[in-house]
C-alpha cells in the first residue's frame, strides 16, 4: 500500500527530528538555484520600478532559507549602500511590511523583539514567552538570550523577575536557563516512577518546586513515559491535575509546556488554529508561528492541524485571512493537504 505524503508525515508526528528528504520536515529548504546576485536585482527592480512589485518581494523572501536572505541583506548593503529591510519597510506597509521583518531579521533577533513585545506587554505574558522559551533549540535559546541581553541591555531573566511572579516567574526562569536533560536513548523507569510519585505527593502549597523542576528539567521523551504512568496510576491525566491544583498564568503555562512536551507540532497546529478562529485573524501569531517553524517542522503542523481539525491549514489560511499577508503565509505554508 503505498501512503500519501499525509499519512507518511502522520506516521511520525511527535517526532520533529525526523527528516524529510531535504533535511528537516520544514516546508521551506535552502534554494539550490540561488543566485544572490539576481536576487538583489530582483528585489531591487521591486521597490525601484514603478509600483512596487510585491508579489516579487514574496516570491524571493518566501523561496530561500533564512541564512540565504541574510546572504541577500548583506550583498545588497555591499552593491547598493542601503539597507535591504529598511528600504523594503520604506516600500511596504501594514502586516505585509511585518512579515518581511520577520522574514528578513536573524533568528534570534525575532525571538528577543517577541519575548521582550511578551514581557512589556499589558495583559498575559505567558504563552508568547513560553512559546519561545519551551520551544526552541538550546543554541537558538542562548543566542536569543545573548540578543535580549545586546539589545535592551538588560538581562531577559531580569525582565522575567520584574514583569512575573510565584511559579510562572519559576518556570520561566527555569526554561531561560535551559537546564534540560538530553536524551541519552535510553529509558530510566526508576526514574519515571520517582517522578510520578513526587508528582502525585506535590499538592501543598510548599511543593511547586517539584512541578517545576520536572517540567523543565527533565528530557521530552521521560516525560511522555511520566504522564502516561501517571495517568495509570491516578486516573487523571496530567493535565486534569494541573487544571485543579493551579490556576491563572501558572496553570496556563504548566498546560502549554505540557502541550509542547507531548506533541510539540500540535501544540503549534493548536495555536494556529486559535489564531484563525479570532474575529479578526491573530497575524501576528501566524506570521511568527509560520515564519519560525517553515524551516524546522511546519509538514508535521499541518498534518496535526488536518488530523485534528478535518481542515488542511492551507485552505484555513485562504478562508480566514484576506490582508496583504495572505501571499506570504500561503507561500511558507507550501501546500495543500488531501
Amino acid at each position: 500500500m503505498v501512503l500519501t505524503l499525509t499519512q507518511e508525515i502522520l506516521s511520525h508526528l511527535g517526532l520533529a527530528n525526523k527528516t524529510a528528504a531535504w533535511g528537516t520536515l520544514g516546508t521551506l529548504r535552502t534554494f539550490l538555484s540561488f543566485s544572490v546576485d539576481k536576487d538583489v536585482q530582483r528585489l531591487l527592480r521591486a521597490i525601484t520600478g514603478q509600483g512596487v512589485d510585491r508579489g516579487a518581494i514574496v516570491d524571493v523572501l518566501t523561496n530561500r532559507s533564512r541564512e540565504q536572505r541574510q546572504l541577500i541583506s548583506r550583498a545588497f548593503q555591499e552593491r547598493t549602500q542601503q539597507d535591504l529591510l529598511k528600504s523594503l519597510q520604506a516600500a511596504l506597509s501594514g502586516n505585509l511590511e511585518r512579515m518581511v521583518v520577520a522574514l528578513l531579521q536573524p533568528a534570534a533577533q525575532s525571538d528577543a523583539q517577541e519575548l521582550r513585545t511578551a514581557l512589556k506587554a499589558s495583559g498575559s505574558v505567558g504563552d508568547v514567552a513560553m512559546e519561545i522559551l519551551a520551544t526552541r533549540a538550546q543554541a537558538q535559546l542562548q543566542e536569543c538570550l545573548a540578543v535580549y541581553r545586546q539589545g535592551f541591555q538588560v538581562e531577559a531573566e531580569e525582565d522575567i523577575k520584574s514583569e512575573t511572579s510565584g511559579i510562572f516567574q519559576d518556570l520561566l526562569l527555569a526554561l531561560a536557563k535551559g537546564g534540560r536533560e538530553s536524551y541519552s536513548g535510553i529509558i530510566d523507569y526508576h526514574l519515571v516512577e520517582q517522578d510520578v510519585q513526587a508528582l502525585r505527593m506535590a499538592e501543598g502549597p510548599s511543593t511547586e518546586g517539584t512541578w517545576v523542576l520536572t517540567f523543565t528539567q527533565r528530557n521530552p521523551e521521560h516525560l511522555v513515559r511520566v504522564f502516561d504512568q501517571y495517568q495509570r496510576q491516578t486516573g487523571q491525566a496530567l493535565e486534569e491535575a494541573v487544571q485543579s491544583r493551579f490556576h491563572g498564568d501558572a496553570q496556563e503555562a504548566l498546560l502549554g509546556l505540557a502541550s509542547v512536551l507531548r506533541n510539540t507540532p500540535l501544540y503549534f497546529a493548536d495555536k494556529l488554529h486559535r489564531a484563525l478562529q479570532e474575529t479578526e485573524p491573530n497575524h501576528q501569531v501566524l506570521m511568527r508561528i509560520l515564519t519560525s517553524r517553515s524551516e524546522t517542522d511546519l509538514l508535521s503542523i499541518r498534518a496535526e492541524f488536518k488530523k485534528k481539525f478535518g481542515k488542511s491549514l492551507y485552505s484555513s489560511l485562504q478562508d480566514a485571512v484576506t490582508s496583504d499577508c495572505r501571499s506570504a503565509l500561503l507561500a511558507l505554508c507550501r501546500a495543500e493537504d488531501i
